[in-house]
């Protein structure tokens, strides 16, 4: 039986050899044993029920959670020449009935479903004399409660293959597990005395990276500049986030989507297929997207915001890196996420047992975000792994990070906020700091503060980032709701007191990508155009771990093309000419893939020289975009009139500069221009009007409520980008 399972590999699929565990579950599906496997994202699970149904009578049944991956999974299979199918909502009857004819003629291996049709009951009938073989759960940690992604309509699969009139093997997959969650699975889908098959839950080709009390959006943007080429996902908490980071990168240039569950699904789809096809870079998503996605390329996981459990983190972390490729897995950590989830918790309609339950894990997710321990033996251990110790040399605990003591700045931050008297926000406390001469500044009194100006010679978003790295160790605390301020604690007086110092440990950037060699990228452009003939998404054609391996071979000839893993004989009659005629072309004439050296990446201009006529001031300071100088001048203290008047611009041009630097993630306290009562009365308006426009939102409001005011309002609340009137 081992022969015939590494023929049916080579055949389909390419591969001369198995990832760890995977030759263990074929087995055991094979010996008709019913079978629990717990693989990492990227361990190959699909595999593992995909093989066996090749070597069994009739038909596998597969049950995957979600509609729109379906199509995505048969279309890999029936272009590997393996015979499969789905049955959806999005078919009529008609072709529901003759998808389930041709399984009951054996023309179809593997037939994919969704729980909810098991609960129809003419599906049901139908169902009852078709050859059944095996059926496979996918995602099965979505049967329990104790999971992260509890679906109530995976309760009713236990039952419905308990009712099949000949019970075939049944064998549920997941990438997350708690030993908890392993017990539920297996009674909640009745299996009969499971063999249990736990791969090792560590991916060391994933750098995890924790970074604390960073401004997100700038740290998002430069990280993109620094990996053109590469693919990624970044989640974010609530939908008005996604929209919010979606437009910002959109309107910086990058190629981007977003996926929510406000969006139609229409929208959906089709901004899953641009990012499958490698048509848009980035998928800006809240965790409503990923899961099952097979896109193997995925070099980068971004979390704007921290989930609330390891296990949620480590699934979506995961789908970086599928190819076994290194890639990034970068969690943005702030105070703030911990309120908020502390805050879904509270409002949910969970039982008390089941809310104590999301506190215990959303601690072990705090603690993970605040450990100095290496971050592959935390989550390691969590999942009940043996603590290896040590340094695992890809984490940005163990390595790329820099010790530094702060306790100087912490002082001075700790004790302007217990000076001003009562509680205020980030952006106030930098500007007492930095010295701002801000109209609300003086009527308070505040430049009379010891700590008035004491880090002048600091960038205001700089002070920011120090006071969010201080929350986000503890040495201070952030408040919840829609006006976060800042409140000393146990820790602060211990810094105040100089009994205590603040060292702490700075995450590097991971590197900038390099550029990929001249025969991948020829290789992954014949890739693409194969693809768009195929209307098959481009790693269903070959992953990006089978166009390297090529470039580094450069086979010649069939034979050789067949030892390159991921190479099968199927794909190999189908692909393998054209990808040989390439390479064949590349080896007679190397220089003639190289890009010309006048050629450069679009986000890489070059430099500009300056006019003649300018000074070496002027040419330097034109560098600096306009919009940035204003939002400099003000954070040095200057009014927005009196930089209207020392840059000659009008006074509303020097406002949308201020707007503008602000939606591009620098920090501006607004709380200097609009109180809290007239930016209720703005959203308010807003929303009632419903317009594009400000005009008509102005015309809903008192007078004194000027254009400005709106579009800080509207900016504030995510209510849409401000747009000078």
């Amino acid at each position: 039986m081992d022969e015939k399972i590494k023929q049916v590999m080579k055949k389909y699929y390419g591969y001369d050899a198995f990832k760890a565990e995977q030759e263990a579950v074929m087995g055991s599906i094979l010996q008709a044993q019913d079978t629990l496997a717990v693989m990492p994202t990227g361990g190959g699970k699909s595999l593992c029920y995909q093989v066996p149904a090749l070597l069994l009578p009739g038909t596998t049944l597969v049950i995957s959670p979600l509609i729109a991956l379906m199509k995505d999974q048969v279309d890999a299979l029936n272009n590997q020449g393996i015979p499969a199918s789905y049955i959806n909502s999005s078919l009529s009857p008609r072709e529901v009935g003759r998808r389930l004819y041709q399984t009951r003629e054996g023309q179809i291996k593997l037939l994919y479903v969704a729980p909810e049709r098991l609960e129809s009951e003419s599906f049901t009938e139908m169902f009852q004399d078709l050859p059944v073989s095996l059926v496979a759960v996918d995602e099965a940690h979505c049967i329990s409660q104790w999971g992260h992604d509890f679906r109530p309509s995976y309760l009713a699969i236990g039952k419905w293959i308990a009712a099949m009139p000949r019970r075939p093997v049944l064998a549920a997959f997941t990438a997350t597990a708690t030993d908890r969650v392993r017990r539920d699975i297996a009674e909640r889908l009745g299996l009969n005395r499971p063999r249990v098959h736990i791969s090792s839950f560590d991916r060391p080709n994933l750098r995890l990276v924790l970074v604390k009390g960073e401004d997100r959006s700038r740290y998002i943007r430069r990280y993109l500049k620094e990996h053109p080429e590469q693919s990624g996902i970044i989640y974010a908490a609530t939908r008005n986030e996604v929209d919010s980071l979606f437009q910002e990168l959109a309107t910086a240039g990058f190629k981007a989507g977003r996926y929510h569950a406000g969006m139609s699904s229409e929208a959906r789809d089709q901004t899953q297929e641009a990012f499958l096809y490698d048509q848009i870079q980035v998928m800006v998503a809240t965790n409503a997207f990923g899961l099952g996605i097979n896109k193997s390329n995925v070099r980068f996981v971004i979390h704007h915001n921290m989930p609330r459990h390891l296990e949620a983190y480590y699934q979506e972390a995961g789908r970086a890196g599928r190819d076994g490729q290194a890639a990034d897995c970068i969690l943005l950590f702030q105070a703030g996420d911990i309120h908020i989830q502390k805050y879904l918790i509270e409002q949910s309609t969970l039982t008390p047992e089941r809310q104590d339950m999301e506190y215990v894990k959303l601690r072990d997710m705090v603690d993970y975000c605040h450990t100095s321990r290496c971050l592959r033996e935390y989550i390691l251990e969590y999942f009940g792994e043996g603590v290896r110790g040590g340094n695992c040399g890809n984490c940005a605990n163990c390595t790329d990070y820099e010790s530094k003591d702060i306790t100087i700045e912490a002082q001075k931050i700790l004790s302007c906020v217990y000076r001003l008297g009562q509680p205020y926000g980030s952006t106030m406390v930098a500007s007492v700091l930095k010295g701002s001469s801000q109209k609300r500044i003086m009527e308070l009194g505040f430049q009379r503060l010891s700590t008035y100006g004491i880090m002048k010679d600091y960038p205001a978003p700089k002070i920011v980032d120090y006071i969010n790295l201080l929350a986000a160790e503890e040495y201070l605390s952030i408040t919840a709701g829609k006006y976060p301020v800042l409140l000393l604690n146990a820790r602060s007086k211990e810094v105040l007191g100089g009994r205590e110092k603040v060292i702490v440990r700075i995450p590097q950037a991971p590197a900038a990508a390099s550029r990929e060699s001249a025969i991948f990228q020829a290789l992954r452009l014949l890739r693409q155009q194969i693809a768009k003939e195929q209307k098959v998404a481009p790693y269903v054609v070959f992953p990006d771990t089978t166009l390297r391996e090529m470039g580094a071979v450069l086979p010649v000839d069939r034979e050789e093309m067949l030892g390159i893993t991921g190479v099968g004989e199927i794909k190999l009659e189908r692909y393998g000419q054209a990808f040989l005629d390439l390479i064949r072309r590349y080896v007679e004439n190397p220089a003639a893939f190289e890009e010309p050296a006048g050629d450069r990446q679009a986000d890489q201009p070059p430099a500009k020289k300056p006019k003649k006529s300018q000074s070496r001031e002027e040419a330097k300071e034109e560098k600096i975009p306009s919009h940035i100088q204003t939002w400099q001048s003000y954070g040095q203290g200057s009014s927005l009139a009196d930089i209207a008047r020392e840059r000659n611009l009008n006074l509303r041009t020097v406002q949308n500069h201020l707007l503008r630097a602000s939606q591009e993630g620098q920090a501006v306290d607004w709380d200097a221009f609009l109180s809290p009562d007239q930016e209720e009365l703005i959203v308010k308006a807003a929303r009632q009007v419903n317009s594009e426009r400000l005009a008509p939102i102005k015309e809903a409001l008192p007078p004194g409520i000027d254009y400005f005011k709106i579009s800080i309002a509207l900016l504030k609340n995510s209510l849409g980008p401000y747009r000078p009137e």
